[in-house]
């Protein structure tokens, strides 16, 4: 412990037993000396005990997460925009829930090791019971945007950090979460951190309100301003109102307002009670008049406010059921049979389908990423418009960019003369799916993120951009985070893709095999689809598929072109599949190993091996069936040739 962290302890202590008045911690604000006696005499905080910040395990992180899932891809859009005004300045940006814990996250991830050991990570719980005075916890605890800077901190361990946090809440006047950005450490005085400070303040209000939006879309809102210039575009105060004329919700703004008017809380007071105006004449305020002419009073101060009415949606359209249960779209449905792991993701995505938000599919190869990211497109809004699936791996990296972007007519060497509409362009209006995004080249990374950002792409050898838009689905079977941490792949562009992560399970743990062979079998370009012996499911179960869905399409097409009598056994699998299900050399005296079939089969085939002095196709020909097939069935059962010998069929 070094004579900084001393210090800050007995400055702490002295709080402590002489109140927030104690003269040795003046220079620090009021309420973070309240902090510090509140984490003494309530959170029972020992002030010499030093502690690293808790990080929650995943499965409790993804409880968290999941109590406010929708919020947070409400809330990421302004996480990604607060983080690009903050980047490069040794800002992360953190976003935790009601309870302090951090449920979303942005920050340089070449200092993860360092932003994970200080506590600015995913799943990092800075309630102040948990880490004492800190942004997150006393935000928290006050109710109050603030910052905390250097020893403001009650634990010594975090006094290099600069924190300063905002609450966002929700429609009925709860606290919902918490926006935070932080620094490592900075040499300036909390003063410095004033920008941040409103920049924390201006995002949370952003947030609150897209969440506002969005949880009464199917009701009447108001949109108020003390001045009618940005009223449209960015108003002040937000209120709901139901089809009785009862306010139903409001932000926080909107709450200080009305409550320091009433002294009470307003949800379900009439509208009529608060304003000087009958709420059938909400009509005659909507975007049609001027934002001048759309002035209101409210009833006993008289301020006066200009308001934007939008009504709510016909209701007849939509049964009240539909609203509130969330259907799965077929398309997403019909990717699983019932694995538990994959219809939670399923469920997830459900819920995307029409959002903006990126989405990045991970994987093994050969999982189904492809298959996901059609079928989500699919279940859009954009299924009659293009889906470009672009293999960033697959392209030379010498073209990648000409073919992505485009070229005019002579804009380089060799290029066409009559120039080329990139696959951006070629999927405006539709879905670009970048499979293999993580073997992207670095030069080409900020090119994408520009068309991610702002929506247009430059062809090249052009001057002006050309909009475009685009839902994007990203995928690859590598750690992109790793290849951050190796300077491989942009982190921005990694927070940009990364704005909801699907995980695609391997094939070797899904629950539901057996319906996905059926189904693959029950192609309609295959025919009429065959059984499948129970000998032959037994292996299909048994192994391990390295090469997931791909490599079982691949099996079961072979299978099904080579079966006979529309069944499929053991001996229609391919050989590879039953080499390695285990089968290996025996040696040289033609021995049999652990058979897979029942041991008077095996027997037999080896008798009449032995008998035949190995000769394959002697056996093959006694049997009546095709040498492959004999050795299929040694494969089955484990039985080797000798090393000695050679087959000598003819």
């Amino acid at each position: 412990m070094h004579s900084q962290q001393q210090e800050h302890i007995a400055t702490v202590m002295h709080v402590a037993e002489r109140g927030i008045g104690a003269p040795l911690a003046q220079d620090h604000d009021e309420v973070i000396r309240a902090s510090w006696a509140r984490c003494v005499h309530e959170h029972r905080l020992d002030p010499t005990r030093m502690q690293e910040a808790v990080i929650l395990p995943q499965t409790e992180l993804r409880e968290h997460q999941d109590r406010i899932e929708a919020f947070l891809h409400i809330a990421r859009h302004g996480l990604e925009t607060l983080y690009q005004q903050v980047a490069g300045m040794g800002y992360c940006v953190l976003l935790t829930d009601a309870r302090g814990v951090t449920v979303d996250f942005i920050g340089d991830l070449h200092l993860d090791g360092n932003l994970r050991k200080a506590g600015l990570y995913l799943g990092s719980d800075w309630s102040e019971h948990h880490a004492g005075t800190c942004g997150v916890g006393t935000c928290i605890s006050t109710g109050e945007a603030l910052t905390v800077h250097l020893d403001d901190h009650f634990d010594a361990t975090h006094i290099p950090l600069t924190c300063t946090a905002a609450p966002v809440f929700d429609a009925a006047g709860r606290l919902n979460a918490v926006l935070d950005i932080s620094q490592l450490s900075s040499s300036q005085p909390k003063q410095s951190q004033h920008l941040a400070m409103q920049l924390v303040k201006v995002y949370a209000h952003h947030i609150e309100n897209a969440s506002f939006l969005y949880t009464f879309r199917h009701d009447w809102i108001l949109r108020l301003s003390g001045a009618p210039q940005f009223l449209d575009v960015n108003p002040e105060y937000l209120l709901a109102i139901d089809a009785l004329g009862r306010l139903i919700g409001h932000n926080r703004r909107a709450q200080l307002l009305l409550e320091a008017q009433w002294k009470t809380s307003v949800i379900g007071m009439p509208f009529e009670r608060m304003f000087n105006l009958a709420p059938d004449e909400l009509g005659l305020f909507t975007s049609l008049r001027p934002a001048d002419q759309r002035a209101v009073t409210l009833v006993g101060s008289g301020r006066v406010l200009f308001m934007l009415a939008s009504p709510a949606p016909t209701r007849g359209a939509t049964p009240p059921l539909q609203r509130i249960e969330r259907k799965i779209p077929a398309p997403l449905v019909e990717l699983s049979g019932g694995d538990p792991a994959l219809d939670r993701q399923i469920e997830r995505a459900a819920k995307l389908v029409n959002s903006p938000v990126s989405i990045l599919l991970t994987g093994e190869t050969g999982s189904g990423k492809e298959f996901f990211a059609k079928a989500l497109h699919r279940a859009s809004e954009r299924r009659n418009r293009p889906f470009v699936a672009v293999n960033c791996a697959a392209i030379p990296e010498t073209l990648i960019e000409s073919e992505l972007f485009g070229h005019l007519p002579g804009s380089f060497s060799g290029a066409s003369p009559k120039g080329k509409r990139g696959l951006i362009q070629e999927a405006d209006s539709g879905t670009l799916f970048l499979d293999e995004i993580g073997d992207m080249p670095l030069a080409l990374q900020a090119r994408l993120l520009r068309v991610l950002a702002e929506r247009e792409v430059l062809p090249i050898g052009a001057t002006r951009p050309v909009p475009v838009n685009v839902r994007v689905i990203a995928a690859t079977h590598c750690d992109l985070e790793e290849l951050v941490r190796q300077r491989s792949f942009r982190d921005d562009l990694y927070y940009r893709l990364n704005g909801a992560h699907i995980v695609l399970p391997p094939l070797r743990e899904r629950r539901d095999l057996a319906w996905l062979i059926q189904r693959m079998l029950a192609r309609p370009e295959h025919g009429t689809a065959p059984q499948i012996s129970s000998q032959a499911s037994a292996l299909l179960h048994a192994y391990l598929w390295p090469g997931n869905l791909r490599e079982l399409r691949n099996v079961l097409e072979f299978a099904q072109a080579v079966c006979s009598d529309g069944v499929i056994e053991v001996d229609d699998l391919p050989d590879d599949l039953l080499r390695t299900s285990g089968a290996t050399d025996a040696g040289s005296t033609g021995t049999m190993r652990t058979p897979s079939a029942p041991s008077d089969d095996a027997a037999l085939l080896l008798s009449y091996l032995r008998a035949a002095q190995w000769n394959v196709s002697a056996v093959a020909r006694q049997l009546g069936i095709a040498r492959m097939t004999v050795y299929r069935r040694m494969l089955r059962y484990g039985i080797a040739l000798p090393s000695h010998r050679a087959d000598t069929a003819d």
